[in-house]
């Protein structure tokens, strides 16, 4: 017989032309089984088969050369090439093996069990029961144990044990008597250890790999993780801290996967001496309390439009974050948002609270955004164009400060057409009404943000037309794109001043917005006047390198004053030059600078440069901006500012690599007055090296942080990096 497959109630017919007629058990009914050859003694109740034997019962899979199988036992017998699957899809490969007929139970010799999580484990001898696999002598890794060119090697690490039990109850492995080898360093493990077996029963409650870091600040820090699973969506993790120069601390975070979605929740806590924020305090104060961190996020769709996020965070004081390296961020954004998206919709309601961090930060005047509601509806084949309509509220609270309510309506009709000459011509209409109420307006320090108290309304127009001209050629073996662009926008004079500015503070003219309707990035702002902006875009590309060029400026048509502040590039009627080179040679180069030049004198107001050359596991990162604009300092969020950053990875073997990265701060009081920094301040520093390949992660790593806040400044940290991939929890 041939790859003949035969269901065993079925049986005599197949093997023996005298085999007696009965009636087969349940248990025989759900085999299946095919041979190239079989043979069955009648007598004995026994089938022999050899040549690519194949059984099947209930998910338990086992293909061999050679079976027999005593039906009035139920043993099964199998030698060479054996591979047994069981329906967790766990794969053991053996030289022989003594089943029962439930193709489930029974003992292998000179085994290879890989899991469905892609562990193995090599043992001398193995039994298999209903609900575990004990294995003899064995060895455990989730490594590679072969190269990519099929040749064997040693894997990163594993365990040795007398014994490995495999418990798929639980999905747990344990070991007894276990050691465990790291790049051919043996490490002895408690008498009886366990670890997750990496599949989703895997989890169970544990200690997880500990932490050790030297601070300036904390001494010397020693943290261990513990695991607890409550289920297989839902998870502990409790991570006491302990430090030989500041009290002890305890961190905690619970993860949760529902059917909707997913959230967590973490905090950190500790008891110690506050240091004082104040910048400048000329008595400075500390004081001892309860200090703490708080965070939670996730993310829920309700339905396929309906989505709900958030982010919560909020610390006890300004330094917590920085003393215990929880963040660097030097303010927490804290927001919900309802959000609905369709393909011509889209509705937002959310709403935003921030903590400063910042010496100078003042809580009762950073503001709270509750509610804040967009809303855009998308209509096509409008005249032949496209409509957007948006309308818009914003509620803007101050514990002591300036509150402002704003709401507007606006509609918003684009027509793209192509000419036949290949010119891309795009015509817009805009059309808004705005209505704001403010009070206290006279606590903002910023004569320019107030606005006027009480209610004001405002409307606003704009006509535009935009046009693109690409002209494509051959040049120096290559190809070249060379692309003029001309826009026309035509509004009235509207009334700005008497609104309050909230979100259009920051105001830089570049390459991104140079073609905007307006320049102002906010609502609050509208650029009013008429104007011309012109343009060229450059693009050369030939195999393996390529070059692109942007450069723009924009004329105003009317002599009305400017909104923009001196120094902005935006307050006479030319403005600055702006724009943005940029190439690459390959994968291994690329520089992308953006520029201001002044008008009157080309004198460089706005210089950034971005450089990245190499590969993506060996580079050199090289950035500088310098902001020239001579700005008034009461202007605080335009505040001129020079900085270098550099960072670099060299792999110095395939699994080792060496990083670091440095911030300089270049600014002087020639850049901005209210700076104390003499031109040359260090920022920060981060050094290290990592080894890290498929299943394992170990480095170290320093770095220090110049930055001070009030009596605190972080100083230095020293930090081990240590993780065996391929452990369950």
């Amino acid at each position: 017989m041939t790859a003949l497959p035969l269901f065993l109630a079925l049986p005599s017919a197949a093997w023996a032309q005298q085999a007696p007629v009965s009636t087969q058990s349940e248990v025989e009914s759900q085999i299946e089984f095919s041979a190239d050859e079989v043979t069955y003694d009648t007598n004995a109740d026994v089938v022999s088969a050899q040549g690519q034997v194949r059984m099947e019962r209930d998910g338990n899979y086992l293909a061999a050369d050679r079976v027999t199988w005593d039906r009035k036992t139920g043993r099964v017998i199998a030698e060479g090439n054996i591979v047994v699957v069981n329906p967790e899809g766990d794969k053991l490969i053996g030289d022989h093996i003594d089943l029962t007929d439930t193709l489930r139970d029974g003992t292998v010799e000179n085994l290879l069990l890989v899991l469905e999580s892609g562990g193995r484990i090599a043992a001398v001898r193995g039994t298999r029961s209903e609900t575990q696999t004990e294995l003899v002598n064995s060895v455990y890794t989730p490594c590679p144990v072969t190269t990519d060119s099929g040749c064997p090697k040693n894997p990163s690490w594993k365990i040795s044990a007398a014994r490995i039990v495999q418990d798929r109850t639980t999905g747990r492995i344990h070991f007894v008597g276990g050691r465990l080898t790291i790049l051919g360093v043996t490490l002895p493990l408690l008498p009886i250890f366990a670890i997750g077996g990496g599949t989703q029963t895997g989890g169970y409650d544990g200690v997880l790999v500990p932490g050790i870091r030297i601070n300036s600040n904390n001494g010397l820090e020693f943290n261990l993780p513990y695991y607890w699973r409550f289920d297989r969506n839902r998870d502990l993790t409790v991570t006491p801290h302990l430090y030989t120069g500041a009290a002890p601390a305890l961190e905690a975070r619970w993860r949760h996967l529902t059917s909707i979605g997913a959230y967590q929740v973490g905090g950190f806590v500790t008891y110690g001496r506050v240091p004082d924020s104040d910048a400048v305090d000329i008595n400075p104060e500390s004081r001892k309390g309860i200090r703490g961190y708080f965070e939670a996020n996730g993310r829920f769709q309700l339905d396929p439009y309906w989505t709900v996020s958030s982010s919560l965070r909020a610390a006890t004081d300004k330094t917590i974050t920085r003393q215990y390296d929880i963040t660097r961020d030097d303010r927490l954004r804290s927001f919900i948002n309802a959000e609905r998206i369709s393909l011509d919709s889209y509705v937002s309601i959310e709403g935003w609270a921030f903590q400063g961090l910042r010496s100078t930060d003042k809580q009762d005047r950073i503001p709270f955004a509750l509610p804040a509601i967009d809303a855009r509806f998308r209509f096509e084949d409008v005249l032949g164009g496209q409509v957007e309509v948006q309308a818009n509220s914003l509620a803007i609270l101050r514990l002591d400060g300036q509150d402002t309510q704003r709401a507007f309506a606006s509609a918003r009709w684009d027509l793209r057409r192509l000419t036949p000459m290949g010119q891309e011509i795009t015509f817009t209409a805009l059309a808004r009404a705005d209505a704001y109420h403010t009070d206290e307006s006279l606590k903002t320090p910023v004569d320019i943000y107030r606005g006027r108290d009480g209610w004001q309304f405002r409307g606003i127009g704009a006509l535009a037309a935009d046009l693109r001209w690409p002209l494509v050629g051959p040049l120096w073996g290559g190809t070249h794109r060379v692309t003029p662009r001309i826009q026309l926008v035509v509004t009235p004079q509207t009334d700005n001043m008497d609104i309050p500015n909230e979100d259009s503070r920051s105001i830089d003219l570049e390459d991104t917005n140079l073609f905007a309707l307006s320049r102002f990035a906010g609502y609050d702002r509208w650029e009013d006047g008429s104007r011309i902006t012109y343009g060229v875009s450059w693009a050369f590309d030939r195999p393996k390198w390529s070059l692109q060029a942007d450069i723009g400026q924009s004329y105003r048509l009317t002599r009305e004053p400017s909104l923009f502040p001196d120094g902005t590039g935006l307050t006479d009627r030319f403005s600055d030059i702006v724009g943005r080179t940029r190439v690459r040679f390959g994968s291994l180069v690329d520089i992308t600078h953006r520029f201001r030049l002044d008008k009157d004198n080309l004198a460089l107001r706005r210089s950034e440069v971005d450089l990245t050359v190499g590969t993506d596991l060996t580079y050199v990162q090289a950035a500088y901006l310098r902001l020239n604009r001579d700005i008034s300092p009461t202007v605080e969020d335009l505040r001129d500012k020079e900085e270098v950053r550099l960072a670099g990875r060299w792999q110095v073997m395939r699994y080792l690599s060496v990083f670091g990265s440095t911030v300089f701060d270049l600014t002087g009081q020639a850049e901005d007055p209210l700076n104390l920094a003499d031109g040359f301040q260090q920022v920060r520093h981060r050094l290290g090296i990592i080894y890290e390949d498929e299943c394992l992660e170990l480095g170290v790593a320093w770095k220090r942080d110049y930055e001070r806040v009030g009596q605190f400044k972080a100083g230095s940290t020293f930090s081990i990096n240590f993780a065996l991939k391929g452990i369950g929890r």
